[in-house]
């Protein structure tokens, strides 16, 4: 987001991003109070920590913008990982009715689509950049709503979840996010795209294991409701990233 927020600048050289600390470090000409209006709109917190001058040498030390091969061939494989498993996801949660499958699928689409993102702009100009990105952005905002539609749909006219179809699939679907992690563990600290498919992944996690309880309240309980909460869960968290993307490549 904040790559984005700048892209175009002319008076920025480069970026260094701190993400544990929140902290990024710019290295631009002109005041430092121009690029905080760029920053501010994304409502991160973003302030003025530090500024001061710098010699042409401590330039070539910061973070270029281009990502590294080896990390695009990474992406690459995070892509058709996610992109593999929605699929699988989506068609096995609708076979088993189970809308926390279906939606679990449609974070592993967001996810597919933030990487095919960061491949596609490599190169590109601005224009390129933020036409990608509102493609993704309405893709994923249609189908978490579309989930949010399922999710209604079955808790007004009834759904018989399969507990242990979701608690199988969720569990391949961990399996998956975890190599992911394990793909993504050495790049943890390079650039900010990479740190942040780390977070992706983390949060993958979290819902698979909220699929696989949710199965397992279904099958204790014989309830559908588990089904139905964590899959509404889901749905609200891609919805709202959709927007943040959405409202970024306007700016």
């Amino acid at each position: 987001m904040i790559r984005m927020a700048l892209e175009g600048r002319s008076e920025v050289r480069s970026l260094a991003f701190d993400l544990a600390a929140r902290k990024v470090t710019i290295v631009h000409q002109g005041a430092p109070e121009r690029l905080l209006e760029c920053l501010v709109p994304l409502k991160l917190g973003a302030e003025i920590a530090k500024s001061q001058s710098v010699g042409t040498e401590d330039q070539s030390s910061e973070e270029p913008l281009e990502a590294p091969a080896d990390e695009a061939g990474v992406l690459k494989l995070l892509l058709s990982i996610n992109g593999v498993m929605f699929l699988i996801e989506a068609t096995l949660g609708w076979i088993s009715q189970s809308t926390g499958l279906i939606a679990d699928s449609l974070d592993m689409f967001a996810d597919a689509a933030v990487y095919g993102l960061s491949l596609a702009a490599v190169g590109k100009v601005l224009a390129q950049k933020k036409r990608a990105a509102r493609i993704s952005g309405y893709l994923q905002m249609a189908l978490a709503l579309g989930a949010f539609v399922e999710v209604m749909r079955r808790f007004y006219f009834g759904s018989e979840p399969e507990p242990f179809w979701m608690m199988g699939v969720a569990l391949v679907a961990l399996a998956a996010n975890v190599t992911c992690m394990w793909l993504l563990a050495k790049h943890r600290q390079g650039e900010v795209h990479m740190k942040a498919s780390w977070i992706f992944s983390t949060n993958d996690v979290i819902a698979n294991l909220g699929v696989v309880v949710a199965g397992g309240l279904v099958a204790f309980t014989g309830s559908r409701y588990p089904d139905l909460v964590i899959g509404l869960i889901i749905s609200v968290v891609v919805l709202t990233g959709s927007l943040r993307i959405l409202k970024v490549s306007r700016g």
